[in-house]
């Protein structure tokens, strides 16, 4: 319809709408207190249906054709919960392995689901991670739920794709370059030696994951910054664990909350970053850890990192590193705790390591290189906690897999939970089986 057209259109449309108004307002003002005609309702359901003749007639169609390139593919089954909230609620309140698995049995090995305010599709076998992780990878961007990212900083390495991922994941593989790690092993043997001590004796009860976490947060720091005095150590251990504490808290900014206590904890925690950065550099240090390899790395073009840039990695390698460490470690005690023929074997291995260091050498790198049992033992532990239950990844482009839809900006989420304890690819997956490595 050309423009003219339109015009007289809604003209003509204003005519009549003023015109029945008119008469509307006559007819009310004529009719008898016992007429019982509702003429009000009559002209509100006449401009209703001239409303609705109109845009039918005079909006532009809805291209119904289907473009060339657009994916016949549907959303895969499942629930998208309750508005906003989606399923968290449902996530957060029961076990993972229960939740994940009710819904692999329920809807097969791809299916939707709203978590954190984020519609995702649930992935649940190996070929879907490679097709997510290594294949299509180009397809997917890493991403986390904007609650997390505003915990550890948008400058994280995680957060970003492309070239500024690349140089930071080098800049921090270069921290942990295997030289660096061979000179740390005994320094970490002298924190782990520290932290048993610190446990005491005489049946005294104490909580495994929380002496862990102590643990690997102090070989955190170390990693991180070397040498740190310790009312910095003590004001960083404070603060990151009311972070922690927040991290996978519902997301909302009502005082009072963890999330809120966290967000106000991750200011004090760039303040202090901030303040040892500052003396790193009047000092001129050259260390070997990862705060020396961030601030002295410099661009072709001369550029070097933020103080922001260098916090927000820092933080984000803690993460990475503290939490998951600390579990997979909880996880070994236990597992080790219920399988007392396995815990022998495994004491014998580290006697002998022991002794052939004569009681008061240092281990050393070559010696943690040695220990078959306990390998495979870690191994299946990581397999059976399934430590990392999903990364996420958000789809840049609408992307068919197996004839359903992943929609531009959905979450694409291979559960290695599920794929950990598939009996297709672990026999007996209940079982705790170090063997089963051997191959």
């Amino acid at each position: 319809m050309s423009r003219a057209k339109k015009y007289a259109a809604i003209l003509i449309f204003i005519f009549i709408f003023c015109f029945l108004r008119k008469k509307a307002n006559l007819l009310t003002f004529q009719r008898t207190e016992s007429s019982n005609t509702p003429m009000d309702g009559i002209f509100a359901y006449t401009i209703l249906i001239l409303l609705t003749i109109f845009s039918f007639m005079f909006l532009p169609k809805p291209n119904r054709r289907r473009p060339q390139n657009q994916t016949l593919a549907k959303l895969p089954p499942g629930s998208m919960g309750w508005p906003y909230i989606g399923e968290t609620l449902q996530l957060y309140s029961q076990d993972p392995n229960a939740y994940f698995s009710t819904k692999h049995k329920r809807y097969g090995e791809i299916f939707k689901t709203n978590i954190l305010g984020c519609p995702c599709v649930m992935l649940t076998s190996p070929e879907a991670a490679r097709f997510v992780l290594v294949t299509q990878a180009h397809l997917f961007r890493p991403t986390y739920p904007k609650s997390k990212e505003r915990l550890i900083g948008p400058f994280a390495l995680f957060f970003h794709q492309g070239e500024y991922h690349t140089r930071l994941r080098k800049l921090v593989q270069r921290s942990l370059s295997l030289e660096a790690l061979r000179n740390l092993v005994p320094h970490i043997e002298a924190l782990a030696l520290s932290a048993m001590n610190s446990w005491g004796g005489d049946g005294q009860v104490i909580n495994t994951f929380k002496e862990m976490k102590m643990f690997s947060f102090e070989v955190g720091i170390l990693t991180i910054f070397g040498y740190l005095e310790p009312r910095l150590r003590e004001e960083l251990k404070k603060n990151y664990r009311i972070v922690d504490n927040g991290y996978n808290s519902f997301p909302t900014c009502i005082p009072g909350t963890q999330y809120q206590k966290a967000l106000l904890a991750r200011r004090r925690l760039g303040k202090i970053i901030g303040d040892i950065i500052c003396e790193r550099k009047e000092k001129k240090l050259l260390e070997r850890d990862l705060l020396s390899c961030l601030l002295n790395w410099k661009g072709e073009g001369g550029e070097v990192l933020s103080d922001y840039q260098i916090a927000d990695n820092i933080i984000g390698v803690l993460f990475a590193a503290q939490d998951t460490t600390a579990s997979a470690m909880t996880w070994v005690v236990k597992y080790l705790h219920d399988e007392p023929k396995l815990l022998e074997s495994v004491k014998a291995e580290q006697k002998a390591i022991h002794k052939s260091n004569e009681g008061n050498l240092p281990l050393s790198w070559d010696q943690t290189r040695n220990m078959r049992i306990t390998h495979k033992v870690v191994l299946e532990s990581l397999r059976m906690a399934s430590i990392i239950s999903f990364p996420f990844r958000e789809a840049i482009a609408d992307v068919e897999y197996k004839g359903f839809l992943i929609p531009k900006g959905w979450k694409a989420m291979p559960l290695f939970r599920n794929i950990h304890h598939n009996p297709e690819y672990f026999p007996e997956p209940q079982k705790f089986n170090p063997s089963r490595f051997e191959v």
